[in-house]
């Protein structure tokens, strides 16, 4: 069985980042990045708002850049998905893909969060294209131009009103004659004059050709068909936390992410650390992620100095 001073799990920018850190302070990482190299941000194409890219940055460009640092700084990535974990005591056993079996001194868990999408082809055929499930990694390119959200509780008015600064027209698809959203989020879509509700309605088919989405195909609940026409579809009907091979031993919140020690990494296990998505319900941002996973090395190395 192989032993590791500091298993990072997780291919994205909190498990990328944790690994330039732990790497540069000599705890000797090794990265096993899951079935998504380069996590949820490969989804998108260019990448708008992280620091130091005034032109911006293509995104997967940006994770194979993340990574290729990490490697030249001594980090050891390697493909491979985890698939059993046993954090029961120091050292945890990890498995991978089911065979290989790996003993870890610490461990940073960074298996990020995906988005939850309805379930449709046309929508799964247009990622990137017009298909998006975060207003503020891609509304920027949505600028007056009209577009629909796709939701009924607090995030998916966050992301409309947000959207509605940018955008001409924000439509809001909510399946019920009521949101979910608390009154005051409530108040702040009725307040924002270029956001239209469609009640009642059921996402039937994104629209579009080979430029990207055109628009959307709507079912009204009496079985009515219409379309709208957008240029952006946008999902804010949740995202689901990647820790539930964790959650027997890892204190989670009711959705799922894990909770960490105040502004630190920590978990309530000595010795495991959480960085990225997985445990940020709230910001779900490429920057947000990329300084959890330097808190996570950071805490990580002093855990074992200790």
């Amino acid at each position: 069985m192989e032993k590791v001073r500091c298993l990072i799990i997780g291919g994205g920018p909190a498990g990328y980042t944790a690994a330039i850190y732990a790497a540069r302070a000599a705890i000797s990482p090794v990265l096993y990045e899951g079935l998504e190299p380069g996590g949820q941000l490969t989804t998108t194409t260019v990448v708008e708002n992280f620091p130091g890219f005034p032109d911006g940055v293509d995104a997967n460009s940006l994770m194979a850049d993340m990574r290729s640092q990490a490697v030249r700084l001594g980090a050891d990535i390697r493909s491979g998905a985890v698939s059993a974990a046993d954090l029961s005591q120091r050292p945890f056993k990890i498995t991978v893909d089911g065979c290989t079996e790996i003993e870890a001194e610490t461990l940073i868990i960074a298996t990020g969060a995906t988005a939850k999408y309805l379930g449709l082809p046309s929508e799964q055929k247009f990622r990137g294209l017009g298909v998006s499930a975060c207003a503020t990694c891609d509304g920027f390119f949505y600028r007056r131009k009209d577009v629909a959200v796709v939701g009924g509780g607090d995030t998916a008015c966050e992301e409309a009103t947000y959207l509605a600064g940018l955008c001409n027209k924000v439509y809001m698809i909510v399946r019920r004659d009521v949101l979910r959203a608390s009154a005051a989020m409530q108040e702040r879509v009725a307040n924002t004059p270029n956001i239209e509700i469609l009640w009642n309605c059921n996402t039937r088919e994104v629209l579009g050709d080979s430029s990207g989405v055109t628009g959307v195909r709507l079912e009204r609940k009496g079985g009515e068909l219409f379309d709208i026409a957008v240029d952006g579809f946008f999902l804010a009907i949740g995202h689901h936390p990647q820790s539930d091979l964790f959650t027997t031993w890892i204190k989670t919140d009711e959705a799922g992410y894990i909770i960490t020690d105040g502004r630190s990494s920590a978990t309530n296990v000595e010795g495991v650390f959480a960085a990225g998505d997985v445990q940020d319900p709230r910001y779900r941002q490429a920057i947000t992620a990329a300084a959890s996973g330097c808190r996570a090395a950071l805490d990580a190395e002093k855990f074992l100095k200790r």
